[in-house]
């Protein structure tokens, strides 16, 4: 369905609003611009704000929504005779060699994470956004594999290709945090996504694997 006037309306003021509001935050910090600030450089009510963004740090992590779907949908999307967790890896591996900032891997990314360091709420959110990637795992694999729910293997395989991301991005950002260039955090990062493979045990990487056509 094509977009209406109203809604691409809409989706315009939210997006400048948030775009200066990640300005801010990134000069000024998260804890000391309030929301008030935001509102008066992009020129609308406060009440507009929190009609786009409910909660302060949403104005920040305004795109982690999707985010948290994306290793679900990389489950759903699997090809056939591939494995839950070798979809996982594949799509990650593809990310990586083509330096997608999706995963950090982009000029200004360490600035962006610095403000989360500095920010108790905002870290507190990214945990809680860390849960929905789980949440939404689990309960593609329990779908995908008509597990029934008191079988524990949804949750306990779900939750180590869950970690197959976690802990990609968690080298990324260390990495940019050291003022390194993208494409060579890339390269150590392919090395990286070997070594969490070889961590993963046969079932999991067996796991919820497609049938072939």
């Amino acid at each position: 369905m094509a977009e209406g006037l109203r809604e691409r309306k809409k989706r315009q003021v939210k997006q400048r609003i948030s775009d200066m509001a990640t300005g801010l935050f990134l000069e000024h910090g998260f804890v000391t611009v309030t929301v008030a600030d935001v509102a008066e450089l992009a020129d609308v009510s406060v009440n507009t704000v929190y009609n786009y963004f409910p909660a302060k740090e949403d104005l920040f992590l305004d795109r982690m929504k999707d985010v948290t779907q994306r290793v679900a949908r990389y489950v759903r999307a699997r090809d056939p005779g591939e494995s839950a967790a070798e979809a996982v890896l594949r799509e990650i591996r593809a990310a990586v060699v083509s330096v997608s900032p999706e995963f950090g891997l982009m000029d200004g990314f360490a600035d962006f994470m610095r403000v989360i360091e500095d920010a108790p709420t905002l870290k507190a959110r990214l945990w809680y956004l860390q849960q929905e990637v789980l949440q939404s795992v689990v309960a593609t694999l329990r779908e995908d594999t008509g597990a029934g729910e008191d079988d524990p293997l949804p949750l306990l395989v779900g939750g180590q290709i869950a970690w197959i991301e976690s802990a990609l991005v968690g080298y990324v950002s260390q990495e940019m945090m050291k003022g390194r260039k993208a494409v060579d955090v890339s390269h150590d990062a392919l090395g990286v996504l070997d070594e969490i493979e070889g961590l993963l045990g046969r079932q999991v990487l067996n796991y919820a694997r497609r049938a072939a056509v």
